[in-house]
């Protein structure tokens, strides 16, 4: 007896259906080409840990490319518009267009609300990259018994760590 190979759509029939042809429109053009065009969009978000006492969390805020989740940029802070006002200066280089956010207060003042969208269905992916930070440096877990004394071997760890497995550079 022979093997019955599966019946594969690779349309969607029922969406081919209900589609009207002048409603739609196709563009062909190599995706680097379209990423270009469309313009860099990242997720911003920020987590806090402590360092030597419950009483003095320290944030770290970073920004990722939207597509592929890659950092772009970090900075360490309270959560204050000062250390926002930083990353967004880290941020300009890259020519960014659209911004995706929780509804934080200083990105709302802070960004034009044309480049601007809040909400947690385009934070997923920073959202899961806190999960990962967390579960790979035991300094971010919430309850731990390996925390960090001063803020500065604190911010020095988690950027080693940021610029080894994010930049990709060995140091």
């Amino acid at each position: 007896m022979k093997k019955k190979e599966p019946e594969l759509e690779h349309v969607h029939q029922a969406m081919l259906k209900h589609l009207h042809p002048e409603h739609v429109e196709v563009e062909i053009c190599r995706a680097e080409e379209l990423a270009h065009r469309r313009g860099l969009t990242s997720e911003l978000d920020e987590m806090w840990s402590d360092v030597g006492k419950k009483a003095e969390p320290r944030w770290l805020w970073h920004a990722i490319d939207h597509h592929s989740g890659t950092v772009l940029a970090y900075v360490f802070g309270r959560r204050k518009d000062a250390v926002f006002l930083q990353l967004q200066a880290l941020l300009e280089p890259f020519g960014i267009r659209r911004f995706y956010t929780d509804g934080w207060e200083a990105y709302e003042r802070y960004i034009d609300p044309e480049q601007h969208q809040v909400g947690k269905e385009n934070t997923q992916k920073i959202e899961s990259k806190h999960i990962n930070l967390r579960t790979r440096i035991k300094r971010l877990v919430r309850r731990t018994i390996c925390f960090s004394k001063t803020t500065t071997m604190h911010d020095l760890v988690i950027g080693l760590f940021i610029n080894r497995y994010e930049f990709g550079r060995l140091l």
